[in-house]
């Protein structure tokens, strides 16, 4: 059975029949029919997936380029099957939430929504390439319909925004097509099978080059400090369905590609620039909290948060560690429920105000108690409170760091509490105090919107106190990834010393 090409097919055929309909209100409701039949696919896939089985499962592998040793392969292991199922829970969820987002600026209803499910197809190929020549294509395909998304229908700052998000992706993007040409060259194996070419670089000084070409790359597409400056301008001006994908799916295609390529295809470099990158997503860690406390617009806020989340899930892939890299995994995961919850939240509340600033709210919760109460326990969410999902991944992470980088896991800690004030302090600016004259008569969730909320919020509750099922399937395949790099799993540091003595 294959899988991932239907799953891909079912939504690039549902996008294609979105065109075909002439009704506004019939193409979304098709899209959000697509969606739900493309997640129940998904699930039913990965109720046949084996944890401890062959590391890359539901493989399928056509020659494309024979010339080339370009091949149309796909498979996923653990950790690109969470993936993946992020991505298509997320979806539908969007569709529902976007409903009136195209209406509102009286643009092309159907091309909006035959956008989200071509760009569902890119990203459930994105994680399931298992070509490194076809990863690339998918990596840069996908920025198609997010461009179209963003600059088509976004806010005011839309054009620059969108030309601003292409052109830091296409730079990335143009490194690491260097970088898989000369992979390519250098391996001699005229093939761009991932498996094929792991192991196959052993000088040093070229894994450190081809590294570089990668990493940046993903630096950029996750992003990490200090290549992040094109998200809060992306993630504001865009919709904020669009701005759900974006920060929760297609930035953890770098933290992704990180975990899987380099770590992988090049163990040694990784372990020589583990000592830079650990730093740089400390800093990303503390800088994205800070600037998020000293910011005026709700959707930038949100925007700097996810800075500071994704130093702590590069912290986690770079610590070398099997608790730390399957926090990291279940950190990306948990991200995407509880950012795309604040966003869409955050969204409601934009449409009925009309505006973004934080200043321009006040008493929200006194008239609209469930908007309130879900953007609270999203909010709590994203700053880890225990008992959500979020705060699971995050304490693996620092758990995972300590073992062997104690100051950085020490300092990363402070973004825990940084996080309290940005959050908390949003929170009270918006929802608490005297109400203001512009929002006594805003309504609260209506139904179509709290079917929108709630699956997020059961997530962020079920994972928060049994994240035993996404475990069960990470962990063993970050254990297999982790196991290309040399001495990345030391006992901690507490044996380490009873050894010494």
């Amino acid at each position: 059975m294959p899988w991932l090409s239907i799953l891909m097919g079912v939504s690039v055929l549902g996008a294609l029949g979105v065109t075909l309909v002439r009704n506004d209100k019939l193409a979304k409701q098709f899209t959000l029919g697509v969606s739900l039949i493309v997640l129940a696919l998904a699930v039913a896939m990965a109720v046949q997936f084996s944890p401890n089985g062959d590391k890359f499962q539901f493989v399928e592998k056509y020659d494309w380029i024979p010339d080339f040793g370009v091949h149309y392969a796909v498979g996923v292991d653990g950790i690109a099957l969470v993936l993946i199922l992020l991505s298509v829970v997320l979806v539908p969820i969007v569709v529902l939430a976007s409903w009136h987002d195209a209406e509102a600026g009286k643009r092309s209803v159907r091309t909006y929504f035959s956008l989200m499910l071509v760009l569902e197809a890119m990203m459930i190929g994105v994680f399931a390439s298992t070509d490194v020549f076809l990863f690339y294509v998918f990596f840069e395909a996908m920025l198609i319909p997010m461009y179209f998304m963003i600059g088509s229908y976004g806010g005011a700052q839309r054009s620059y925004a969108a030309v601003k998000f292409l052109l830091y992706s296409l730079f990335g993007g143009l490194l690491m097509l260097v970088a898989v040409i000369a992979l390519y060259s250098i391996a001699g194996k005229n093939t761009f099978m991932f498996p094929d070419l792991v192991g196959t670089i052993q000088d040093v000084n070229t894994q450190k080059w081809l590294f570089l070409g990668f990493f940046i790359a993903f630096a950029i597409k996750a992003p990490l400090w200090p290549f992040h400056t094109w998200l809060p301008d992306a993630a504001a001006q865009a919709p904020a369905g669009a701005a759900v994908l974006l920060v929760g799916v297609l930035d953890k295609v770098g933290t992704y590609g990180m975990l899987r390529f380099c770590l992988e295809l090049f163990p040694d470099a990784s372990k020589y620039f583990t000592p830079l990158v650990i730093t740089l997503s400390v800093i990303g860690i503390v800088y994205g909290a800070i600037v998020a406390i000293g910011q005026t617009d709700m959707k930038r806020l949100i925007a700097y948060t996810s800075v500071s989340h994704f130093g702590f899930i590069a912290l986690g892939v770079f610590a070398m560690t099997t608790n730390a890299g399957a926090g990291a995994t279940l950190y990306m995961v948990n991200h995407g429920f509880s950012t795309g919850a604040l966003f869409l939240i955050a969204g409601f509340l934009i449409q009925r105000r009309g505006s973004q600033f934080i200043a321009d709210y006040g008493g929200v919760q006194k008239v609209a108690p469930v908007l309130a109460g879900t953007f609270l326990v999203a909010g709590l969410s994203s700053l880890s409170l225990p008992g959500l999902s979020t705060f699971v991944s995050e304490f693996m992470v620092l758990v995972g760091t300590y073992e062997k980088y104690l100051v950085p896991a020490v300092i990363a800690t402070t973004g825990v509490i940084l996080a309290a004030i940005y959050i908390l302090w949003m929170y009270q600016r918006t929802m608490n105090g005297p109400t203001a004259e512009s929002v006594k008569h805003l309504p609260d969730l209506n139904a179509r919107e709290k079917w929108v909320v709630a699956p997020l919020v059961a997530l962020l509750l079920v994972f928060g106190f049994y994240p035993k099922p996404l475990l069960d399937v990470i962990h063993p395949a970050v254990k297999n990834t982790l196991s290309s790099v040399p001495a990345t799993d030391p006992a901690p540091a507490v044996q380490v010393a009873k050894e010494a003595q």
